[in-house]
């Protein structure tokens, strides 16, 4: 399939593809959306950045445009977080103009009165996180007798966050014929169980190697001791053009690592899930508008940033499982760009990074560090970081550019 024309019968949503700027489908969607159009359950696995919000997000507008509107919700995406399912919600607002089809955003952190009263005005598709959604079914605020389509986007990461017990639940309370996509990174054991026991025979598609970052991503691993990560940092901003997106373990080692950053004259901001809602939306959108040049991020809170053309991702710390490092690199060289990935790791970290290396079957190309790298002082002062404004003018040197292929 050369053109989303080939794969969409719907003039409006042809218009609004070619309105967006969609033209050629990416592997994953063009081998996704023939079978899920055709009403089969789908288990997709593809790296991050292949662009599956697409490849469900058509089927369901195809399908769902295809009948008479009926009341109620009849499609369900179940995103692993807030950040994840605000940025599908964009791309079926980007999408659904003139189909007369409405999507409702149902998350933690955010006003509760708002999310029910737009699935109350009629909203047909709801995306949500597990939690949330599952506290509306228990007050017996929200039903899903009418769900016919479910979405299970992140499948694997929805798993690490101990989501299971919630979307068992939530599958229950659909229909039993209901029609099942699935996507995922990586196909865990655990994933594997889930697939089989509420999908009915569904077409498996795997696009490219799920156990091991893109191909165009340039990686490189440094020894350096751990009071000069800092410094270092400063030296690959200094050095380079563009965006990073650098990971911390820990929420307050993302909140520190960003204050000393913007303390240090650069354009940062963190997020991670001690931030609220708001504090989050305002990270991600400075970062994705260029107000901030980098973003400091934990893994779980990272799993919903799919911004494209960020030209760097540094571990500042490494990551608590090899796997891990396949979505935090992954961030970078999305949609077959060019990308760099940095590792930060100490002398006594190499068999940890060896680790990685074996698991992902990748090889990290060692570089040497700079020499007069300078320690980090203890107890420095750390300036309290502003929110972003967003009137402010932007830098466009970093800027993530928006991509033609979704996520």
């Amino acid at each position: 399939m050369n053109n989303f024309s080939d794969l969409v019968s719907s003039p409006v949503l042809r218009k609004n593809l070619a309105a967006q700027g969609f033209v050629t489908p990416t592997p994953i969607q063009a081998q996704a959306i023939p079978p899920a159009n055709l009403g089969h359950d789908v288990v997709a696995t593809a790296q991050t950045g292949t662009g599956k919000t697409l490849a469900f997000a058509l089927p369901i507008l195809e399908s769902l445009s295809g009948k008479p509107l009926t009341p109620g919700p009849q499609a369900l995406i179940l995103s692993p977080t807030r950040e994840l399912a605000l940025q599908i919600h964009e791309t079926f607002m980007l999408l659904s103009p003139g189909t007369g089809i409405r999507a409702a955003v149902v998350v933690g952190g955010m006003s509760e009165a708002g999310q029910l009263k737009s699935i109350r005005q009629g909203a047909q598709v709801i995306i949500a996180t597990p939690g949330r959604l599952c506290d509306f079914l228990d007050r017996k605020l929200v039903g899903l007798a009418a769900i016919r389509i479910v979405v299970l986007d992140e499948s694997d990461r929805m798993l690490d966050m101990g989501f299971l017990p919630a979307v068992e639940s939530i599958l229950r309370k659909t229909l039993a014929n209901r029609q099942t996509l699935f996507f995922s990174a990586t196909l865990e054991a655990s994933v594997a169980r889930l697939i089989g026991k509420h999908l009915k025979d569904p077409v498996r598609i795997t696009v490219g190697s799920i156990t091991k970052p893109a191909d165009k991503i340039d990686m490189h691993v440094y020894e350096v001791e751990q009071d000069r990560k800092l410094a270092l940092l400063h030296h690959l901003l200094v050095s380079e053009q563009g965006s990073f997106l650098v990971f911390a373990r820990t929420k307050r080692g993302a909140e520190r690592l960003a204050k000393k950053l913007y303390a240090g004259g650069v354009k940062a901001t963190a997020i991670h899930g001690d931030r609220s809602q708001n504090q989050r939306n305002q990270a991600l959108r400075g970062f994705q508008d260029g107000q901030y040049r980098v973003l400091v991020a934990t893994d779980v809170a990272a799993r919903g940033i799919h911004v494209d053309n960020i030209a760097h991702v540094v571990n500042f710390d490494l990551p608590q499982q090899p796997e891990d490092f396949i979505h935090r690199v992954g961030r970078t060289g999305r949609a077959g760009a060019q990308g760099i990935a940095s590792t930060f790791g100490t002398r006594g970290e190499r068999r940890d990074i060896q680790n990685i290396e074996r698991t992902l079957k990748v090889k990290l190309i060692m570089k040497e560090t700079p020499d007069g790298l300078g320690r980090e002082e203890k107890g420095a002062t750390v300036i309290e970081m502003p929110a972003p404004n967003r009137y402010a003018s932007k830098t466009q040197s970093f800027k993530p550019r928006r991509s033609r292929f979704g996520r």
